[in-house]
């Protein structure tokens, strides 16, 4: 049995498909490119995949689940600048989730215009299904992340830093109780990072052991300091407290995160 291939079928569906997966990507990823680079990737994604077909060794299809993985990442860093192996792995895996649930959508998108039109479909249908998948995706992707968004509520602290003061963003975890042992006060989290910005407010002669427990481990022993002072801005009020312990704690609060503490809601009701 042979197939017949219109290979500017093929770019421009190719070229299309690649927009929607790139799109689908760097909103899972946060990320942003220009439009000439989202362009430029697609174009150039589909280009390889074409070329990929005219190759003369084994079948079309199998030449062209080969190449899926090194086109896609090629198309990553061209339009996201990806530079970091970790970083790209994880938009190859996101790039594959969205190009799973479009393949998905846009079939069943597909097999319900069948039994309307009762008959071949054109490349115009396949296009406007592929669009009508991708708007689906990624309408429902936004309120998602807008949803996990809003649960995660965050304010704004000013902590004394390097001879200035720093401002960062804090997550006001409902579920942070820890408390110190001898004085029962409330402990913020901080990360190493930040620890290591705002060194020389954290008084060692201040020094608190914290005990914890969390998931994963059974109990363990936070170094904790006190600050000085810590400025909290919520909505429109600001609430100053003196004397606050901050924990520093080795994980749970990523490099890449919009927060680098973890507060004690005690310090709102205090």
């Amino acid at each position: 049995m042979y197939y017949k291939l219109y290979i500017d079928s093929v770019f421009a569906l190719q070229t299309a498909g690649n927009l929607y997966l790139l799109s689908l990507a760097g909103q899972l990823l946060k990320c942003t490119a220009t439009h000439w680079r989202i362009w430029l990737s697609a174009v150039l994604g589909a280009m390889a995949v074409c070329v990929t077909i005219m190759v003369p060794a084994g079948t079309a299809g199998c030449r062209i689940l080969v190449s899926a993985v090194p086109v896609s990442m090629c198309m990553l860093c061209v339009a996201f600048r990806i530079r970091c192996i970790n970083q790209l792995f994880r938009a190859s895996l996101a790039m594959a989730a969205g190009g799973f649930f479009l393949g998905s959508v846009m079939i069943w998108i597909m097999n319900r215009l069948r039994t309307v039109l009762k008959g071949h479909i054109s490349l115009f249908i396949t296009f406007a299904a592929g669009y009508l998948s991708y708007r689906l995706l990624l309408k429902g992707l936004i309120m998602i992340q807008k949803r996990r968004e809003s649960d995660l509520k965050t304010v704004a602290i000013n902590v004394p830093g390097d001879g200035k003061r720093l401002r960062i963003q804090a997550l006001l975890d409902t579920g942070n109780h820890l408390s110190d042992p001898v004085s029962g006060a409330p402990v913020c989290l901080i990360s190493r990072r930040l620890a290591e910005r705002i060194r020389p407010a954290l008084r060692p002669e201040k020094y608190h052991a914290v005990p914890f427990r969390s998931i994963g481990r059974e109990n363990g022993i936070l170094d904790a300091y006190e600050l000085p002072e810590l400025v909290i801005e919520e909505q429109a009020q600001t609430v100053r407290k003196e004397h606050v312990i901050v924990a520093i704690c080795n994980t749970g609060i990523s490099k890449e995160s919009i927060y680098q503490m973890i507060l004690n809601p005690r310090l709102l009701e205090d």
